[in-house]
This record gives C-alpha cells, sequence and structure tokens, in this order.
C-alpha cells in the first residue's frame, strides 16, 4: 500500500485544555481523550482499531506466518519442574489448546531427611499422572471472563487450604479465594482491592495481604483470620507517604513477617516476630533502621549457632551492595541509624564489578543474586564459615544468566535457572555440598522448542562508546547465515528505566525475526542496572536524557561499524521503553523506518503531575518531581514525547496499548498519535492500537501474547523489507 492508498485516519477534534506549572503553560487539545467512561472516547478508540486494521491489512499474511512459527516451535503442552514443599510436589502443566497454565501436585515419595526426597520427579507433559491432584485449572477459571490473570498461589503448611488471587479485568486490583482441597468447596473468606500476593502465615489460619490504595498503590498491609469478618482484620501497618511502596512476607525460616516500605531510593523494614525466642517484642512491628537515614537495604533472619541475626544486604557506602551479618538483639532497644553503628560481620563485600540484587536464606546458606557485565549471577555463602568463602555455580558458555529459583526451607540443593539468548532455558539443582567440593550442577529440565536449533544463531557482545565518553553494552542477535557486514536490517530494543535489566532469555519471536535475516540488538542503555548502581542512577531523574542519547548513539554504533543497514532499522520499547521510543521518535527521527512503541509512557508530564492518578506519586522517586521542583519539571518537559513533537518527517509509527492499563493510561497514546498526525510533515502511517479488555501486559492468555509479539513484529519487519526467511 502506497501512501496515497493509505485511508484517511479518526478525526480527532481539539479541545484546549490551558495547564500552567511553574509559570509555563501549555496548551493540550486532547487531554479530553482521558475520559474513559465517555461513549465518544470508546467510539474513537474503535475507530482507531479499524484504521489500524486497515493500514497494516497488508502484514495479516507475516502476522499468521509469525504466530504459527511460535506455536510450531512450542511444545503446547508442557509441564514445570516441580517443587517440594512438605510431602507434596507442587507444578504447573500447560495443555494443547489451553491458554492458561493448570496448578497441580503429587504425593512425595521419599522423606525430606534424605537428598533423595529432594529429586524432583520426571513427568510427562502430554500425559497427567493418575495421582495429579488439580488445584487450580486458570483455563476453566478464565472461562467466564474477557481478562484473566492469576496474580498468586499460596499453600497452607498442612497442605489442605488453597489461597489464590485473580484479576478478571487487567487493572491488577485482585480478589482472594481459598478453597478445601480435601471437599473441593471455597471457603466464604473473599477480599477484594488487594495486591497480587497472598502467603499462609505458619498457623495455617491466617494470610498475610496488602490494601491497594486509590492510587494503585499497597498502603496497608494486613492479617486475615479465616472464618472472620475483613473488617476485623488485623493491620499491621498503614503507610502514609504516597511515594513509599509496602510489602511484607515470611522470612525464609517462617519465624518473623517481614514488612516493607520503600522505593528506588530508601527502605524501612521493620519485624514482627511471630515466635518467642527471637529477641526482639512479640505483637508490635519493631523498625530496624529508620527512613530517615535514606538506607537502601533488606534483610533476611538468621541463626547462627542458636543466635537469632540478620542477614543485611545494603548499600550504606557500598553503591553495588554489600552482605553482612548483625545480632537481632542490637534492633531490640529501637531503630539504630547506620550500618556502620552495628559493628557487622561482613560476608560479601561491596565490589565495583557485582551489583548484590537478592537475598535468600536456605537454613545453613545465603544465596544472593547478583549482577555483572550485564548478566545475572549467583553467589552462595555459609553463615556459619568462618572463611566466609565465596561459592559460584559455574557455567562454560558465554553471555547466559544464572539465577536460583527458591526452594522450602531447609532444602539441601540449590537449583538454578540458565538463560540463554539463543538456547531455551535449563533448570540445574546442585547439592550444597557438592557445590563446596566444586562439582557441576545437574541439568533437571530444558525447555522443549521444536523446530529449532540454537546452533543456528549467534549472541555476541558489542561495545558503542556514545556522547560523553560512556560505554554502552549492545547483545547483537543473528542468524548464522547474516552477514554483519552492513547489509542486514536490524531492530534496536531498549528499556533504560527502573534499575531493570535486561537478561538472556530466548525470544521465540525474536527467532523468528532472525530467520528472515533482521539482526536483533538489546541496547543495555543506563537507567537499567545492568553496570551497577551508577549506571541506573546516571539514567534516571536529570540524568534521564542520557537513556535516549545512549540508544541513538547505540543504533549509529551499529551503522558506523558496519555491522548493519541503516537505512534498514526499526525500534521498540514498551512502558518505560515506550517513553524511550517516543524520545527517540523526535530526536531521531529520520534514522528510524519504524518505531513500535508497546504500552507507552509519553505523556510522562502530565501523569507526574497528578498526583491522584495510578502510581504517579511512586514516579517522583524515578523521574522526579514536577509539582514542587521546577528543575525536575524543566528536565521532564524537555524530554516528553508528547510535548516534543515537532515539524519533521515521522516514520511508521505503531502506539499499542490497553483500555484497563493502569500502569500507563490508554490516553497517553492516544493523545501521541493524534499530535503526531498533526505536527508530522511526512506521510508514513501513524497508528493506535488498543486491546479493550486487557491491561499493562496486553490481553490475557498465551495465545494472545504470541498474537500479540507477532503484530508487533510484523509491522517492523514489513517496513525494513524483511518477510521472507532466508
Amino acid at each position: 500500500m502506497t501512501a496515497a492508498e493509505f485511508p484517511t485516519p479518526p478525526v480527532v477534534r481539539q479541545e484546549p485544555h490551558r495547564r500552567e506549572v511553574h509559570g509555563d503553560v501549555f496548551i493540550d487539545s486532547y487531554e479530553w481523550l482521558r475520559n474513559k467512561s465517555s461513549s465518544e472516547v470508546i467510539a474513537h478508540l474503535e475507530a482507531e482499531n479499524a484504521y489500524t486494521d486497515a493500514v497494516t491489512a497488508a502484514q495479516e499474511p507475516l502476522r499468521e506466518a509469525i504466530f504459527g512459527e511460535i506455536q510450531r516451535r512450542t511444545h503446547e503442552a508442557s509441564v514445570s519442574l516441580p517443587s517440594r514443599r512438605g510431602n507434596w510436589w507442587y507444578f504447573s502443566r500447560m495443555i494443547e489448546g489451553g491458554q492458561h497454565p493448570i496448578y497441580c501436585r503429587i504425593a512425595a515419595t521419599e522423606p525430606a531427611a534424605e537428598l533423595a526426597g529432594w529429586v524432583p520427579p520426571v513427568l510427562d507433559p502430554d500425559s497427567p499422572r493418575a495421582d495429579e491432584q488439580v488445584l487450580l485449572d486458570a483455563n476453566a477459571q478464565s472461562q467466564q471472563h474477557d481478562f484473566y490473570s492469576v496474580g498468586s498461589l499460596d499453600i497452607s503448611p498442612d497442605g489442605r487450604l488453597l489461597a489464590h488471587t485473580e484479576d478478571t479485568t487487567g487493572d491488577e486490583r485482585y480478589t482472594l479465594q481459598i478453597r478445601d482441597l480435601e471437599s473441593g468447596e471455597l471457603l466464604a473468606d473473599s477480599l477484594g482491592n488487594i495486591g497480587p500476593v497472598v502467603e499462609f502465615l505458619p498457623d495455617g489460619e491466617s494470610l498475610l495481604y496488602t490494601v491497594i490504595d486509590e492510587s494503585w498503590r499497597p498502603n496497608e498491609l494486613r492479617i486475615h483470620h479465616l472464618g472472620e469478618d475483613p473488617a476485623s482484620d488485623v493491620l499491621l501497618w498503614h503507610e502514609a507517604d504516597p511515594e513509599m511502596w509496602l510489602g511484607g512476607h515470611l522470612s525464609d525460616d517462617r519465624r518473623f513477617i517481614v514488612a516493607s516500605a520503600g522505593n528506588s531510593e530508601l527502605d524501612e523494614v521493620r519485624l514482627w516476630p511471630l515466635v518467642a525466642d527471637t529477641g526482639l517484642p512479640q505483637g508490635q512491628l519493631t523498625t530496624l533502621i529508620s527512613r530517615s537515614a535514606r538506607l537502601r537495604y533488606e534483610v533476611q533472619p538468621v541463626s547462627v549457632d542458636g543466635t537469632s541475626q540478620l542477614a543485611i544486604l545494603h548499600h550504606e557506602g557500598q553503591p553495588n551492595g554489600e552482605l553482612v551479618l548483625a545480632e537481632v538483639a542490637s534492633f531490640a532497644e529501637g531503630p539504630v541509624e547506620s550500618i556502620a553503628a552495628l559493628g557487622p560481620r561482613v560476608l560479601i563485600a561491596g565490589s565495583d564489578t557485582d551489583r548484590l540484587l537478592s537475598l535468600s536464606f536456605t537454613g545453613e546458606y545465603l544465596v544472593v543474586d547478583a549482577m555483572r557485565e550485564a548478566l545475572p549471577q549467583v553467589l552462595v555463602i555459609s553463615v556459619g564459615n568462618s572463611a566466609e568463602e565465596v561459592l559460584q555455580p559455574q557455567f562454560a558458555e558465554e553471555l547466559v544468566g544464572v539465577t536460583h529459583h527458591e526452594l522450602e526451607f531447609g532444602a539441601p540443593v540449590l537449583r538454578l535457572d540458565v538463560q540463554s539468548w539463543v538456547y531455551p532455558d535449563r533448570q540445574f539443582e546442585i547439592a550444597f555440598d557438592a557445590l563446596t567440593r566444586g562439582e557441576a550442577p545437574q541439568l533437571r529440565r530444558q525447555t522443549e522448542v521444536r523446530d529449532y536449533d540454537g546452533g543456528d544463531y549467534v549472541a555476541r557482545r558489542e561495545w558503542a562508546v556514545v556522547g560523553d565518553g560512556t560505554r554502552v553494552p549492545i547483545t547483537l542477535l543473528h542468524h548464522v547465515r547474516t552477514a554483519l557486514d552492513g547489509t542486514a536490517p536490524a531492530i534496536i530494543y531498549g528499556y533504560g528505566s527502573y534499575e531493570i535489566s535486561m537478561e538472556p532469555a530466548l525470544s521465540l519471536p525474536v527467532a523468528s525475526v532472525l530467520d528472515r535475516g533482521a539482526v536483533f540488538a538489546v541496547a543495555h542503555i543506563r537507567g537499567g542496572g545492568e553496570l551497577g548502581r551508577s549506571w541506573y542512577e546516571d539514567g534516571k531523574k536529570a540524568n534521564k536524557p542520557n537513556s535516549f542519547t545512549d540508544f541513538v548513539d547505540a543504533t549509529e554504533h551499529l551503522v558506523s561499524a558496519g555491522l548493519v543497514d541503516g537505512e534498514r532499522l526499526a525500534a521498540v520499547g514498551g512502558s518505560a521503553g515506550g517513553l524511550l521510543m517516543g524520545a527517540v521518535a523526535n530526536l531521531a527521527p529520520e534514522r528510524y523506518r519504524a518505531i513500535v512503541a508497546q504500552v507507552p509512557f509519553v505523556d510522562p508530564l502530565t501523569s507526574i503531575l497528578d498526583p491522584d492518578l495510578p502510581l504517579s506519586a511512586l514516579e517522583w522517586e524515578e523521574w522526579g518531581n514536577p509539582i514542587t521542583d521546577p528543575e525536575a519539571y524543566a528536565t521532564i518537559k524537555g524530554y516528553s514525547p508528547y510535548e516534543n513533537i515537532r515539524p519533521v518527517a515521522y516514520p511508521q509509527i505503531a502506539a499499542v496499548t490497553s483500555l484497563h492499563d493502569t500502569r500507563v493510561l490508554y490516553v497517553e497514546p492516544a493523545k501521541w498519535v493524534a499530535r503526531l498526525r498533526e505536527i508530522t510533515t511526512g506521510d508514513a502511517p501513524i497508528v493506535l492500537k488498543t486491546e479493550m479488555h486487557g491491561g499493562h501486559g496486553g490481553g490475557s492468555g498465551r495465545y494472545q501474547r504470541w498474537r500479540d509479539r507477532a503484530w508487533d513484529y510484523a509491522f517492523m519487519l514489513h517496513a525494513i523489507g524483511a518477510e521472507q526467511t532466508i
């Protein structure tokens, strides 16, 4: 379809809305689209969908081909690696034709006291065992809803009750249901408007959960006692600060409730003892280090030689984290002012190369997930080892990520998830004793991928030197038959926010891209967490523009190094990565033939200025507070995609959103698309695609997710002339 043959896009009426902040005036002609309950707005979104369908109709065969490739390569009947809890092995099944998991269990036959009792049973993905008990069939549950997602499941300590949360609209407000697994009956207990995660307490008669406030922020931590009126639930913590996100969980040793409030810059952790011999008073929360210290930290209660201690992963003077031990009794008189005041024992010292991310306790060992050179790693240390030797499972392959899968407290084995850019996911296990002897982990499960050979693809690391001299890593993926000689088209992906790292993972939609001779590049730009805390801080708040220029400079490196064809490039990113796409479109519209912005945060200033919008106040720690800080306002206004559209020829752009998304409201891409069409001097199509029954992740169910990705990649492959397989 030529530009002249494109249908006429929907006409979006203009209704000037004046915003004045810090003396700056902005006239927003499309703010009226925010009224989600308006029939005019719904009609407009449906008209946009019809226009998008018409503009992209020629891409339908390519979309179907990619969807078919994803489906063909996926063993639709699959089963997860079972995890032991008590006397049961728990796992999930996917069945052919099923959109959602079926959660199951079978009885363990070997005693947990023996190492053999921790060897997971081998299950047939195609044939359930006769003794399998179905706990929850999410396929059956989803039949009554246009959207369905399970938040979490937990089993009571005696194995009798199942608690699970579900979201039936996509707005991420969950409802709790509890089922008696012996009778199959639902209990009368039901809680709504809660967070996704619930957890049984050790008594088996009560549950820990969070309540969501009007801005979608978890602001209350409560305990519900089965059979009692939820109005009488115990309130452990009400967090009034709109910039703090509240959460809580059982400690790994199940002796404490660990409650915490925090954001990207500070934490406050409080402990609620569940037993009498902890050194802290029962029936109340004890604050460890108050928020006034502005310290980032997390804790895991441990027992060393019979003494209650805390493993603390903190960042006081150690931007990439340090792991220490301190006695619980140190906090009995109230909060301490600093880690240094505890005189702690250092288990893993701070490092310039290793970023310590999270912490768990097995009963004897502390297991730490870390990041090194943009790759996840696992570190293990015994809490009773005076030599403080740090163990690390080793794998010979390059560019793989290693993380650990938490098992039941006291398990004598470590389970590892190993992910690659080009090979299927694998899970390994190794006994801790074997790890200390330097033995190799044993493969327990590999995701089955059909009609696929990882040896047909290459993953390599490039480094781009950007404008300020910083070296930015780029992961390059390509088919072995695709030469990196400047002739191949490319799709460049980026995110770069919230200290989230883009880690190795096999993507079957990306495999379909590589099969068509295109290069797929992941630009690990600043704002993510790939190269430590400073990498994140150099891409947030006043430094946020570094994320955008890093992406453009990384693209230029690929072209100037003669690796890809500079005339056939596309870019893609979602959520905060959608903000990246909008900023990149304004910075370098001539560089890309197509841009796909998934649930894009393209009108950040309007959203962050309104503290009543979902999650807005929580964003102040990431972007700055433009309400109180004129400099933060000016910085965000300087890069806001919506407010910096200029009269140039924009490339083909697809904004993909969901009507019920509460993280990035549909109105942002709807307004952005309208203003892009108003101002662009080019004739490339700019389209808006809205999932009318979805949330931040789009529609529910794996087949819908596959179709969503097929749509995105077909849009880009069509634009860069890479539709045929090589």
